[in-house]
C-alpha cells in the first residue's frame, strides 16, 4: 500500500510525458493515488487521454486557465466523478516567446507581462478558489511548480522570472488563506528540465549543460525526482509543511557564484 492510497488528485499541465505535470502524476499513481486530468485545446486532448489511461483513469477535463467559466466548469464536472478533493497539482505557465529572449527591459510588454501573470501565477489561486469546497477538511493539499528565476535573475528568463515570483507569493497568501481550513499550499523549484515549455527560452541548452557542469550533483534532475517530491508534498507525511517552496535542483539554488 503506498503512502497516496486513498487520496484523490487533480493533475493540470501535462502536454506530453516529458512534462513535470506528468512525472507528479505517475509517483503519485504509483503511491495509490487516483488521479484525474486536465488537457488545454483538442489538439491535447487525445495525447493526455492515453497518458491519463496508463494511470487507470478515465477522467479528463478539458481547461484552459484563462477562464473563469471555464476553471468552474472543470470542477463542476469534477464533482460528478469525485466527492472530495485531496490534492491539486497546478504545472502551468506561459509568457510570449518574444519576451523569452534578449535584454528584459527591451523585450518586455505591458501585455506579454499580463499574460505570463494569469496564466502562471493566478491561475494558481484560481484553481485554488474553484477547488475550495471540494477540498475543506479534508487535509489535502496545492503544490505549484516554480522555478529559481524567481528570486534569481537568469537570462532569458525574463517576464517568466516576475511571474513566478509573484506565484510564490501565492504559495504564501494561501497558506495563510486556507490552512485554518486544512489545507496545505507549497511550491516545488524545479532545475530546468527539457520540456515542451522550457523549449521556448533561448539558449535553454547552455542552462542545462551549466547545471551539469557545476551542481553539486554534477547532473541535471529528472521529471521522476521533482515527480517524487510532489507526491511527498502532497501526501500525509508532509502535513506539517505549508507555504513552504522546495528546491529539486540537484543543489543548484545553493551556489554563490552562477
Amino acid at each position: 500500500m503506498g503512502f497516496m492510497t486513498n487520496k484523490r488528485i487533480l493533475i493540470t499541465g501535462v502536454a506530453s510525458n516529458r512534462s513535470i505535470a506528468w512525472g507528479a502524476a505517475q509517483a503519485m499513481r504509483r503511491e495509490g493515488a487516483e488521479l484525474a486530468f486536465t488537457y488545454q485545446g483538442e489538439k491535447l486532448q487525445g495525447r493526455v487521454t492515453d497518458l491519463a489511461a496508463s494511470c487507470d483513469s478515465n477522467i479528463v477535463l478539458p481547461l484552459d486557465v484563462s477562464s473563469d467559466e471555464q476553471i468552474n466548469v472543470c470542477f463542476d464536472s469534477l464533482a460528478e466523478h469525485w466527492d472530495g478533493l485531496d490534492g491539486i497539482v497546478h504545472s502551468i505557465a506561459f509568457a510570449p516567446k518574444e519576451e523569452l529572449e534578449g535584454n528584459y527591459v527591451d523585450v518586455l510588454t505591458r501585455e506579454g507581462s499580463r499574460v505570463a501573470h494569469d496564466i502562471s501565477s493566478y491561475s494558481f489561486a484560481a484553481l485554488a478558489k474553484a477547488g475550495r469546497d471540494m477540498m475543506r477538511g479534508l487535509n489535502g493539499a496545492l503544490i505549484a511548480m516554480s522555478y529559481l528565476g524567481a528570486v534569481r535573475a537568469v537570462p532569458n528568463y525574463n517576464v517568466m522570472g516576475v511571474a513566478k515570483a509573484s506565484l510564490e507569493a501565492n504559495v504564501r497568501y494561501l497558506a495563510a488563506a486556507l490552512g485554518p481550513e486544512g489545507t496545505r499550499v507549497n511550491a516545488i523549484s524545479a532545475g530546468p528540465i527539457r520540456t515542451l515549455a522550457a523549449a521556448g527560452i533561448a539558449d535553454f541548452r547552455s542552462m542545462l549543460k551549466q547545471v551539469e557542469e557545476r551542481t553539486p550533483l554534477r547532473r541535471n534532475v529528472t521529471i521522476d525526482e521533482v515527480g517524487n517530491a510532489a507526491a511527498f508534498l502532497c501526501s500525509d507525511l508532509a502535513s506539517g509543511i505549508t507555504g513552504d517552496i522546495t528546491y529539486v535542483d540537484t543543489g543548484y539554488h545553493i551556489l554563490g557564484l552562477g
